[in-house]
């Protein structure tokens, strides 16, 4: 009796093994998902395009909107417009 009670401690540790292992799979697709992800059909490798498939991608679902303060967004506009009339100056001097 002793061998059956032993088989029946390997068959509840083997079901909890396979509870944690569905419960981890169902966080992987659920991040997936959330992530505009590949679908159940695609392969996990990564071979695909690279690109987000589903109907919200590029779209941030769930977190915030990132927002550049007044000061950084001037910043760059001065550093753009400042190497737009370097360009400027090159190509004048050069004609």
């Amino acid at each position: 009796m002793d061998i059956l009670a032993a088989l029946k401690q390997e068959e509840a540790k083997f079901a909890k093994q396979v509870n944690a292992a569905q419960q981890q799979l169902d966080n992987v697709r659920a991040a997936m998902k959330l992530l505009g992800g590949m679908g159940s059909s695609a392969k996990a490798t990564g071979s695909s395009s690279g690109k987000a498939t589903g109907s919200n991608s590029g779209k941030a679902t769930g977190q915030k909107k990132r927002v550049m303060s007044a000061a950084a967004r001037a910043k760059i506009s001065k550093a753009t417009k400042e190497r737009w009339a370097k360009l400027r100056a090159a190509k004048a001097k050069g004609k």
